[in-house]
């Protein structure tokens, strides 16, 4: 892969840079660096407990993993799994190191690809989930035809895919910039724009490149799920009120709030960078460590259905646990 190729092109030096100095939060004390590093193991121990209870109910219950919505659910939540396990393990151990820590060019690009591909990633899974939801909604009668089995899979494909192949040549182009000594990233990961700045030359129209398919996806992607829950909540408000509205209305407004927790964040990262600097490194820490806390509660936790396959698959342990002989 291009990517883990080292730098061909020589800096002032003369050197090749083989590796960059990720400062992280060397500005906060020891006590404060300790309380962050636990605060991140805690939301990190959280998010994946949360994560693989949903992919467990929904792999053990032969009803749901049949369904398009909890497909997309189980995808969506191992995929959270591998954001959030792409950056905040080596945070964790970074932070007890006061004068930043040093990572090699290869684990550098090979960070920056697969942060930047989930990302897009789960911004073509959300556009799905919302498609799913609309459908279900506003053409009941027709969603079993429309959401078919082979529908379904053609998308979560499609949003692994195309996900990981958006950013690719950017990255190839930014892995490809002569990178000048000291080569220190101010930041606690492999971000375009700490890379951009310690590069010994301009490259204006890779940065250019890199923020035009940025803000495409968030953009494109957010406007498409905005529309849907629209679609969504207005078919909700022609309904009697009841509990099935009540029910409708309160799952899609929880769902939007996520979307615009992770998109607020985004945006004002990578389709306005310019804004972010002065507290890029907190913003960047809101939707890499907090949102995918907030995803298992909102998208799944809340939901009756997984709930009751947990309940389900705890009542069988414990009575495995009391039986321990159950063939007699």
């Amino acid at each position: 892969m291009a990517i883990l190729a080292s730098p061909m092109i020589l800096n002032n030096a003369t050197s090749p840079v083989t590796e960059f100095i990720l400062l992280g939060f060397s500005s906060l004390d020891q006590t404060s660096r300790l309380l962050l590093c636990a605060l991140l193991s805690s939301t990190y121990t959280l998010t994946l407990a949360g994560n693989l209870c949903i992919m467990w109910a929904i792999l053990q219950d032969p009803r749901l993993h049949h369904l398009p919505m909890y497909v997309f659910l189980g995808n969506f939540s191992f995929l959270e799994i591998c954001y959030i396990t792409a950056t905040v393990p080596r945070m964790i151990v970074d932070l007890v190191t006061p004068q930043g820590d040093v990572i090699s060019f290869q684990a550098c690009f090979l960070q920056f690809y697969f942060f930047f591909s989930m990302g897009t990633t789960e911004c073509f899974f959300l556009s799905a989930m919302a498609l799913d939801r609309y459908l279900a909604i506003c053409h009941p009668l027709h969603y079993p035809s429309l959401m078919s089995q082979r529908f379904c899979l053609f998308l979560v494909a499609s949003c692994w895919v195309c996900g990981f192949l958006w950013f690719m040549v950017p990255i190839v182009l930014i892995s490809q910039l002569p990178f000048c000594h000291p080569s220190v990233l101010d930041h606690f990961l492999c971000d375009p724009a700490p890379l951009l700045a310690v590069s010994c030359v301009p490259a204006p129209q890779t940065e250019r490149g890199l923020y035009t398919l940025s803000s495409l996806i968030i953009i494109a992607t957010f406007l498409f799920i905005l529309a849907s829950y629209t679609m969504v909540l207005k078919a909700v408000m022609r309904l009697p009120w009841g509990a099935g509205r009540h029910k409708a209305l309160s799952t899609c407004t929880s769902h939007f709030a996520v979307v615009g927790l992770f998109y607020g964040s985004v945006m004002v990262t990578y389709v306005n960078p310019a804004a972010s600097r002065s507290s890029g490194k907190m913003v960047t820490l809101f939707y890499v460590v907090v949102t995918p806390l907030f995803n298992p509660l909102i998208y799944s936790l809340r939901n009756k259905e997984v709930k009751e396959a947990l309940r389900k698959i705890h009542t069988s342990s414990q009575l495995k646990q009391a039986d321990p002989w159950p063939w007699t």
